[in-house]
C-alpha cells in the first residue's frame, strides 16, 4: 500500500466563525485522533485533502505537522458541504503499530457482466466495506469480478473470502447486482428490499424492447 506525505498546520480549537474563515481561504479544518495522545486540531490546504478523498484506493498517511512532529495515520471520516460537495472537515485516525484498526476499503468492480450484455443493469449498492486488520495488511481496495453475473445474480458481503483481514460489514448486505432493465428486482426479492444504500447504476445493456 502506498504511503502519502501530508503536511498540515496546528490550529487552536476555534469557534464556528474561525472555521468559516479557514474554509473561505481554501483551508480545511480537521482533527487527528489517537489512543496515545489527546486530539490534535489541524488544518491543511483543500488541494491536499482531495486526492485522499476522491480516489478508489486506500492510503496510509505520513502526517507532518508544522511543529516538526510526524505521525502515521489514515483518513477515517470526511464531511462534505451539502451544496457544493466540497470537503469541509476530516478526521485522521492514528496508527499504533501491532494493533488492529477498523477501516473502510473502497470496492472496485472488474469485468463486464454477462447480464449487462443481455440488457440488464449493473447496480452497485456498496462502494466501501469495513474491515479490521493490522496496519501492514490494509488492502488498497477490494476487487470484485462481475464478469459471470447474469440478470438476477448478485454478490453479497458473505460471498467475499479473505484470510488477511476480517470483514465487519453485515454479511447479508448486497454489494452489486445485475437487475432486469425494467426495474431493480430479483425473483426472491433480495435486491428489491435493499434500501439501506442509494444504488448507483454502473452500466446497462440495450433494452431489447426499445426501438433504436
Amino acid at each position: 500500500m502506498e504511503t502519502i506525505q501530508l503536511n498540515a498546520n496546528l490550529r487552536e480549537k476555534g469557534k464556528k466563525s474561525i472555521l468559516t474563515e479557514l474554509r473561505r481561504n481554501g483551508k480545511v479544518p480537521g482533527v487527528f485522533y489517537s489512543k496515545t495522545v489527546e486530539p490534535i486540531n489541524i488544518f491543511l490546504e483543500e488541494n491536499s485533502i482531495n486526492p485522499l478523498v476522491f480516489t478508489s484506493d486506500t492510503h496510509l498517511i505520513n502526517l507532518k505537522l508544522n511543529d516538526n512532529t510526524e505521525r502515521q495515520c489514515f483518513l477515517k471520516t470526511v464531511q462534505f458541504d451539502p451544496v457544493s460537495d466540497k470537503v469541509i472537515h476530516f478526521d485522521l485516525q492514528g496508527i499504533v503499530q501491532g494493533e488492529k484498526i477498523q477501516i473502510e476499503i473502497p470496492v472496485v468492480l472488474e469485468g463486464t457482466a454477462i447480464g449487462v450484455r443481455d440488457g440488464g443493469l449493473l447496480v452497485q449498492f456498496l462502494h466501501k466495506i469495513e474491515i479490521e486488520c493490522l496496519p501492514n495488511e490494509i488492502p488498497e481496495n477490494i476487487e470484485i469480478n462481475v464478469a459471470e453475473l447474469k440478470i438476477g445474480n448478485s454478490v453479497h458481503v458473505e460471498d467475499l473470502k479473505f484470510e488477511q483481514f476480517e470483514i465487519l460489514t453485515p454479511a447479508d448486505r448486497v454489494i452489486v447486482a445485475v437487475t432486469p432493465p425494467k426495474g431493480i428486482k430479483e425473483a426472491d426479492g433480495t435486491v428489491l428490499d435493499e434500501k439501506r444504500t442509494e444504488p448507483e447504476v454502473i452500466s446497462k445493456g440495450k433494452d431489447k424492447n426499445t426501438e433504436e
